[in-house]
C-alpha cells in the first residue's frame, strides 16, 4: 500500500521554502499566513523532522528541510506540467504531437501557419523525441522515420526518406564528379553512419570513406554545409526548402533512396478526434506537395569564358551606342 504524505502540509512547505516565508506562501496558496504556519507545522509533526527554524523575525530552513525542499520542487514541477499536459488532451482541438527536434525546425514549422489558417481553432503543441525516445501516452502522434509497422499503433505515410549530398553555393573547391569527393570534406550524423557509404556505393566511388567532422544529428550537419564547411549528405526533405531558398546545392543529380520512409504513428482510434483528423489530413496533403527536382548544381563559369562574356556585353554596348549616334545625326 503506497503511504503518501500530508499533502496540504507538503504544499504549504514546499512554497514557504521556495519562497523564503509563510505570507510569500500565502498568497500563492490563497489562504492566510497563519494557516500555512499550521500546516507545515502538522506536517513536521506527523514526518517526526523539524523543517524550519523559527525565530521572532526569521525563518530558516534545517539541513533536512533544505533536502526536503530539493526533491519536492521538481517532483511538484513535473505533477503541474503532467496536470496541463493531460488537461490539454482532453480538449478535442488540442493536439500534442512528439517530432524529432531536425524535423521539426526543417520542415514542419515552416508549414504550420498553412495549418493554423485551415484550422485556426485547433492547438498544435510539439514535444522533442517522436520515436527516438518511449512513445508518451500524453502525446496525440508521433512522426518519426521507420519502416512503417509498429507494435500498437497505426501509421500514415507522409514521404520517402532520400539521401542527397548538398554543399554551400560558395564551397570550394565544388566536386565536378563523385570521383572528386575527398574524405575529409564529408561531413558525418553520428547515429547514421550509413548514409554516406549508402549513397557513395550507388555513386561507384564505394572505396572512400568518409571523415569528415561529425554532428550529432542532420540538422547540425546541413547547417555545417550552409556555412561551407563541407558537403553534408542530407536527407530529404530537410534539405528541399535549403536548395529551393538557394543556402545550398545538390553538386550531382544522384538522389538514392535511404531504404525508409517517415510517417505519423497515432494510437488506434484517433481518428474519431477532431484535431487529429484535420491535422492528419493536413499533414498528408502538405507532404505530397511536388517536391524540388534534383538537379546538379551549375557550375562556376571558366574565368576565361567570364572573360570572354564581358567582352561581348561592352562590344554590344558600344554598337547600340553607335547605332544611336548614327540615328540621331541622321534626324
Amino acid at each position: 500500500m503506497r503511504r503518501l504524505p500530508f499533502l496540504n502540509g507538503v504544499r504549504a512547505f514546499e512554497a514557504s521554502a521556495r519562497l523564503g516565508g509563510f505570507s510569500a506562501a500565502a498568497v500563492e496558496l490563497g489562504v492566510t499566513a497563519a494557516a500555512v504556519s499550521r500546516l507545515v507545522r502538522l506536517l513536521e509533526q506527523r514526518m517526526g523532522v523539524v523543517l524550519f527554524e523559527r525565530s521572532a523575525n526569521r525563518l530558516t530552513l534545517t539541513g533536512a528541510g533544505r533536502a526536503y525542499r530539493d526533491g519536492l520542487t521538481p517532483l511538484l514541477d513535473q505533477l503541474a506540467a503532467l496536470t496541463e499536459q493531460m488537461s490539454g488532451r482532453g480538449d478535442s482541438r488540442t493536439l500534442t504531437v512528439g517530432v524529432g527536434s531536425t524535423f521539426a525546425i526543417r520542415w514542419l514549422i515552416p508549414r504550420l501557419a498553412d495549418f493554423r489558417r485551415e484550422a485556426p481553432d485547433i492547438e498544435v503543441r510539439l514535444a522533442t523525441g517522436g520515436f527516438t525516445v518511449p512513445y508518451r501516452d500524453d502525446w496525440t502522434c508521433g512522426i518519426s522515420l521507420g519502416a512503417g509497422e509498429r507494435p500498437g499503433f497505426s501509421a500514415l505515410k507522409l514521404f520517402d526518406a532520400d539521401l542527397l549530398p548538398v554543399c554551400a553555393p560558395h564551397f570550394s573547391p565544388r566536386p565536378k564528379s563523385p570521383a572528386e569527393l575527398t574524405a575529409k570534406s564529408l561531413l558525418r550524423v553520428a547515429h547514421a553512419p550509413e548514409d554516406w557509404p549508402h549513397w557513395l556505393e550507388a555513386a561507384q566511388a564505394p572505396r572512400l570513406r568518409a571523415a569528415g567532422t561529425m554532428f550529432d544529428n542532420y540538422g547540425l550537419a546541413i547547417q555545417a554545409a550552409c556555412d561551407g564547411l563541407g558537403i553534408a549528405v542530407g536527407i530529404r526533405p530537410y534539405v528541399d526548402d535549403e536548395i529551393r531558398s538557394g543556402r545550398l546545392v545538390a553538386p550531382f543529380k544522384l538522389s538514392v533512396p535511404a531504404g525508409r520512409s517517415w510517417y505519423v504513428y497515432y494510437p488506434p482510434g484517433r481518428e474519431a478526434e477532431p484535431a487529429f483528423a484535420a491535422f492528419a489530413k493536413w499533414i498528408v496533403a502538405a507532404a505530397r506537395a511536388p517536391r524540388i527536382a534534383s538537379t546538379a548544381a551549375p557550375s562556376p563559369a571558366p574565368r576565361a569564358s567570364r572573360r570572354a562574356a564581358g567582352t561581348r556585353s561592352r562590344s554590344s554596348r558600344r554598337s547600340r551606342r553607335d547605332r544611336r549616334d548614327r540615328i540621331d545625326k541622321g534626324s
